[in-house]
């Protein structure tokens, strides 16, 4: 006899009339086009990040293009992926979840389909101006001040229009991923001002402070709580059982809130700032370790008795092996700002290492999952390759691991090698060929990744539909 999770995923239970009735009033437009888009520009900007990595093993690769050049496809890379790719996805997915948290229908589509219409208009733009030269010079705030401009409006109807859905919700309790939407709409709008306006108004060693707290928060105060919010909605949903503590995704909630606004002057550490301000950051950023254990401890535990499904269910698959990248990343984000340890590894290749395992590991896993997750649903019909979509998982993962690993390992030695005078400046390039070149072979793979997973969910929303009581079972 089958088990009832084979029989529901094989739609052979009926389905009851409130889940095709709360299935019936979303629409879904804006999370489809905010989706679609966002993984169009993952391809796109994934084939960017090849020739980056080319351009460490092969420098004089079309370094005679003034488009092609690292100086200005580098820009282009770091701002595809963050607000292009990921940051789009994560925002498609909002849409997806915040109103079924809150029974109730997105409080305005049309709002929402503006918003993906402006911010395709926004990511256009950065590829133009950023490949022709156009460029503020300052780290994750290279776009010029009128798409700033612009960021700041969309972002402001994207907020707007998810704060009313929960104002408008049926649903009284709060569940832990609509505090961390709301949070992240919050943070990101103190987070991205700071970083892309108020850094233009100072100099020296303050717009380097600015610019360094708009950095590392742009990874724990926007990137962090939304991928968070995805990962405790889907983990639940995709593992069929109920989230462990939700006093404990609380502390998380509020622990991360206080802790992580103080981290980011830790990248400054042996630098031109105050000793106490060094010291200020290096105490949060350890104190770090108390969100970080109490999310991933909760994530763990909500597994207890389902770690079987990992064998067969793909999103579940990327779920966990990105909550895995998530307390690796976290605890070598702490070890970092120690002063022993930073004075090896900081402004090396160890900090890429690290910064592609948050964004391309734990929080691209995560909305990777959700994509698999809900596309079929919205789409009313099967996911259109589920051996696709194990292979997407496995080329991710291995040529993520080959891809971090190597940075850390060759990051570390390059910053030994930095701190011996005996060894001249030009010999420690020299010596990182061979990492770089397991580098670009590893992002070989992750692009293989990046294809598989662009074609199924494209196929997925282009190819035939299923009948409406099968995509309402799917959701229920």
């Amino acid at each position: 006899m089958q088990s009832e999770a084979t029989i529901r995923r094989a739609g052979e239970i009926p389905v009851s009339a409130a889940a095709r009735y709360n299935e019936s009033i979303h629409q879904d437009t804006t999370a489809r086009l905010f989706l679609a888009s966002s993984i169009t520009y993952f391809f796109i900007v994934g084939i960017v990040a090849l020739v980056i990595a080319a351009k460490f093993v092969w420098p004089q690769l079309m370094g005679t293009i003034p488009m092609l050049t690292y100086g200005r496809l580098r820009p282009l890379h770091v701002n595809g992926m963050l607000f292009g790719w990921l940051l789009a996805a994560d925002m498609g997915l909002m849409y997806y979840v915040v109103p079924r948290l809150c029974g109730v229908r997105l409080w305005s589509e049309k709002l929402g389909i503006a918003t993906a219409a402006l911010w395709n208009v926004i990511i256009l733009g950065a590829v133009v101006t950023l490949l022709l030269g156009v460029n503020q010079g300052l780290e994750y705030a290279e776009l010029p001040l009128p798409l700033d401009v612009l960021v700041v409006v969309a972002w402001v109807m994207f907020g707007a229009n998810i704060f009313m859905t929960v104002a408008t919700r049926k649903y009284t309790q709060m569940y832990v991923t609509i505090w961390y939407c709301l949070g992240t709409i919050l943070w990101t709008a103190f987070v991205y001002l700071t970083g892309n306006f108020a850094t233009l108004f100072s100099t020296g060693v303050n717009q380097a402070n600015l610019n360094w707290m708009y950095v590392h928060n742009a990874v724990g105060l926007i990137f962090t709580p939304v991928g968070l919010a995805i990962a405790y909605y889907f983990i639940p949903k995709t593992s069929n059982n109920p989230l462990h503590s939700h006093k404990l995704s609380m502390i998380g909630f509020w622990s991360l809130a206080f802790v992580y606004v103080w981290t980011g002057a830790h990248h400054m550490i042996h630098g031109p700032i105050s000793q106490w301000l060094q010291t200020i950051s290096i105490v949060f950023s350890v104190m770090l370790l108390i969100p970080v254990w109490a999310v991933v401890y909760n994530f763990f535990a909500t597994m207890r008795g389902q770690w079987q499904q990992l064998r067969d269910n793909v999103p579940l698959k990327f779920l966990m092996t990105g909550v895995v990248f998530y307390l690796l990343t976290c605890f070598q984000g702490p070890m970092h700002s120690l002063r022993s340890v930073n004075a090896i590894v900081s402004k090396t290749d160890w900090i890429p290492g690290h910064a592609h395992m948050a964004v391309l590991g734990a929080f691209s896993f995560f909305a990777i999952a959700g994509a698999y997750y809900v596309v079929p649903r919205i789409c009313k019909t099967r996911l259109y390759s589920d051996a696709l979509a194990n292979w997407s998982f496995w080329l991710f993962l291995i040529g993520g691991v080959g891809f971090f690993v190597t940075l850390w390992l060759g990051g570390f030695w390059q910053g030994w090698q930095w701190n011996n005078p005996a060894i001249p400046f030009i010999d420690t390039v020299i010596a990182l060929e061979p990492v770089w070149l397991v580098r670009f072979f590893s992002g070989i793979l992750m692009f293989g990744g990046i294809v598989t997973f662009a074609y199924n969910i494209l196929a997925t929303m282009l190819g035939p539909k299923g009948n409406q009581s099968q995509a309402a079972l799917a959701t229920a």
